[in-house]
């Protein structure tokens, strides 16, 4: 929406009043501010808290991995509507028909949809002829639909607010819903912020054959080992045992590797 609104203000006198209202400020939306807007006051309310009806779930999984963790957790677990947010456009776009090829009803809203696309797949979503929408934080603002069982973060925010937003779409009217977050070795400064503001851990649980891929991705960067604990994170090794090709999901220790 960032061109209409750059179209819309070449018709405006240049003499005006303009108030900006978000629910989270990314950066493309302060670049926006600082460009249309002159000696410009921010007020900011108090930090909203995420609803206790919501249960939070980290996986940790390799940044190759994660179309596959997906596809495994939806064959897995009842997920009657599902939103799935992730960082870009393309990935949206990308993985919305990644799982239509897998056979799931799903959707994508991105900002290279015209309007007319837009509506198409937000009715098709709030009609059920999709229970999986990919989106974006842009393209998602302004989503009311009731009934959204899971949030999957695929990409953790680069927010705190951004957070609390995404998974506020579900558990909402007294109804319990569950936000599941996808992490990766780099991404550890980003989750210890999303777990101050929930004041806890989240419940970290594991799929065998997705850990491993982390493990490795996190030996090479070398990035998250920063953001553990001084005295050094405890080993949890995945249990292989079982059929050939099963995949057993169990909850992982409550430190964070």
């Amino acid at each position: 929406f960032l061109p209409d609104i750059r179209r819309i203000l070449k018709h405006v006198p240049q003499k005006r009043q303009s108030m900006v209202f978000s629910a989270t400020m990314p950066g493309e939306i302060r670049h926006l501010v600082e460009n249309i807007l002159t000696d410009h006051v921010t007020i900011q309310v108090d930090h909203e808290k995420p609803a206790q009806t919501i249960s939070h779930v980290l996986f940790r999984v390799a940044q190759n991995r994660k179309t596959a963790l997906l596809k495994n957790i939806l064959k897995e677990k009842d997920m009657a509507t599902t939103l799935v947010f992730t960082r870009t456009k393309y990935k949206a776009k990308n993985l919305a028909r990644q799982l239509q090829n897998a056979g799931y009803r799903a959707t994508s809203l991105q900002g290279n949809m015209s309007q007319a696309q837009r509506k198409t797949a937000m009715n098709g979503f709030r009609a059920g002829k999709f229970n999986i929408l990919v989106a974006t934080d842009i393209a998602a603002r302004g989503i009311d639909v009731s009934g959204i069982s899971h949030v999957v973060n695929y990409d953790i925010p680069d927010t705190v607010e951004a957070y609390t937003h995404r998974t506020g779409r579900t558990g909402r009217a007294e109804q319990s819903g569950e936000a599941l977050t996808f992490v990766t070795a780099d991404d550890g400064r980003l989750l210890q912020a999303v777990e101050r503001r929930l004041n806890k851990k989240i419940r970290r649980e594991s799929i065998v054959d997705f850990d491993s891929g982390f493990d490795q991705a996190s030996s090479r960067s070398g990035n998250y080992r920063k953001s553990s604990s001084a005295k050094g994170p405890r080993r949890h090794k995945a249990s292989t045992r079982g059929r050939k090709g099963s995949a057993r999901r169990k909850t992982a220790s409550s430190r964070y590797e």
